[in-house]
């Protein structure tokens, strides 16, 4: 979601409403993030400068404050508070919903567990594995899954900023990104399926010959 209001918008558009039913409201957020913070941490993903991203902060700490003293409880500091640019806060302030790791839900809705157990690998990813991507996002779900039924999983990705500790610590055996064979950025966004392509052939030569171990 291309927001960072947080949640203004959405709350705005309610008033075309005929009616709101605000019991049992569950929202799927992939990450932990608290209201202080979101703009530096989603604001650049969205276009914005340092000075917006500054400016963002600021709108963002009022309008929690304001709406914290309004409802007589603190709900900036909720982990997911902070999810989709301050979104998850309105939801959790204004509308009493309940935020709920999506990945959490996806991976049960698909019984996961069943059917990555027995798997010789499991590889997940996205387009930039980061401090961000340990905040909840669907590869973390994937790998804990994976680790939990002794199944070794890497990933792959656009690009990867976590050092070998944090790949490891988060359940990842290893990384493969696009900037490993391709250092340009704009190259790795304009040629992403054939270097893609390149980077599926080392995996399979790492992962999936005869005499790898698998868990080793």
């Amino acid at each position: 979601m291309a927001t960072i209001d947080g949640g203004a918008g959405f709350l705005a558009a309610l008033r075309h409403a005929g009616s709101v039913d605000c019991s049992d409201i569950e929202v799927l957020c992939d990450v932990r993030t608290p209201v202080e913070g979101a703009a530096a941490i989603f604001g650049p993903q969205k276009g914005a400068s340092a000075e917006d991203v500054r400016l963002l902060e600021a709108g963002l700490a009022r309008w929690s404050e304001v709406v914290c003293e309004a409802v007589g409880r603190d709900y900036a500091d909720h982990a997911g508070a902070g999810a989709a640019g301050g979104t998850g806060f309105a939801a959790l302030a204004l509308l009493g919903a309940e935020l709920r790791p999506g990945i959490e839900l996806i991976l049960d809705m698909l019984r996961f567990d069943e059917v990555v157990s027995g798997a010789d690998l499991v590889i997940t990813g996205e387009g930039s594995l980061d401090r961000q991507t340990l905040r909840g996002k669907a590869p973390v779900g994937v790998a804990r899954v994976a680790v939990r039924e002794g199944v070794p999983v890497i990933a792959v990705a656009g690009r990867n900023t976590l050092s070998p500790g944090e790949l490891h610590g988060a359940g990842f055996r290893d990384a493969y990104a696009l900037t490993d064979i391709e250092p340009d950025p704009d190259r790795c966004m304009t040629e992403a399926g054939p270097l893609l392509e390149r980077l599926a052939v080392t995996v399979a030569g790492d992962w999936l010959t005869d005499d790898k171990e698998m868990t080793s």
